[in-house]
């Protein structure tokens, strides 16, 4: 494993030659009020969450979507809350605005503003990893360069212009969706262990 204390940078190219990997721990898709409210309360107990969110493309000008997918992973597990069907429940939302849980991501003003769109509330406990890679001096600032650095492998991004509004998403949007947020709680640790956060 690489230590960001030596490598501040690194190439797509580079990027490419890493292997590949992806989330592989259990992944729990709620896309019902109920289910939402249930794992919710779950994840009012962390202290640590994985954040990240995904939004069906949009390909025309003016155009845009509401964020179909809101992912929280713990240290167990990653929770996919389908937003468009089961709503931002009224624990989903304490979890949002809790500042005594931290949320961590990359590049996570535009999907907290996202989010407040759809139910508004005062958000709360959020990190933000690119702010802090900044201070190691780090240049990649994006998921995809920040784990090459700190981890050695890279992520597929194939599903990332996927139809996220589904309303059966595939298991491959899925473990996307997953390792996106896992990777911001991996990201925040690492950080963590050398004082940055």
């Amino acid at each position: 494993m690489s230590s960001f204390t030596e490598k501040k940078h690194i190439t797509k190219a580079e990027i490419n030659e890493l292997p590949m990997r992806a989330y592989e721990g259990p992944i729990h898709l709620c896309n019902t009020a109920e289910e939402a409210e249930a794992a919710a309360k779950k994840l009012l107990k962390e202290s640590l969450l994985g954040f990240d969110t995904e939004t069906r493309p949009a390909f025309r000008k003016g155009e845009s979507y509401d964020p179909s997918l809101l992912q929280l992973a713990t240290e167990k597990a990653v929770y996919l809350f389908q937003i468009q069907q089961c709503g931002l429940t009224p624990n989903l939302l304490s979890v949002l605005s809790s500042p005594d849980i931290i949320k961590a991501g990359v590049a996570i003003d535009r999907d907290i503003s996202e989010l407040q769109a759809v139910t508004p509330f005062e958000a709360n406990g959020f990190i933000e990893l690119a702010n802090a890679a900044k201070e190691a001096r780090i240049k990649n600032l994006g998921l995809r360069g920040l784990t090459a650095i700190l981890f050695g492998f890279r992520i597929s991004k194939k599903e990332q212009v996927s139809n996220w509004a589904r309303k059966e998403l595939t298991e491959s949007q899925q473990t996307y969706a997953a390792t996106d947020a896992w990777l911001g709680r991996m990201i925040y640790q690492s950080f963590e262990k050398s004082g940055l956060v």
